[in-house]
C-alpha cells in the first residue's frame, strides 16, 4: 500500500512541475513579445523610453 501511494506522489508532483513549466514557458513567451513590441515600437528620442537598460 506504502509504495501505490508513493508512486501517486511521484505523479501528482511530476504532473504539477509540467504544468508549473509549461505556465513560465507561456509567461516567457508573452513578455518576449512584449518587449519586443516595446524594442520596434519605441520612440525615435533617446530618453523617451518605457524602460531603462
Amino acid at each position: 500500500m506504502v509504495p501505490l501511494l508513493l508512486v501517486l506522489l511521484l505523479v501528482l508532483v511530476l504532473f504539477g512541475a509540467g504544468f508549473a513549466l509549461k505556465i513560465l514557458w507561456w509567461i516567457a513567451i508573452v513578455v518576449l513579445v512584449l518587449w519586443l513590441i516595446g524594442f520596434i515600437a519605441r520612440p525615435r528620442g533617446g530618453n523617451a523610453r518605457w524602460y531603462r537598460w
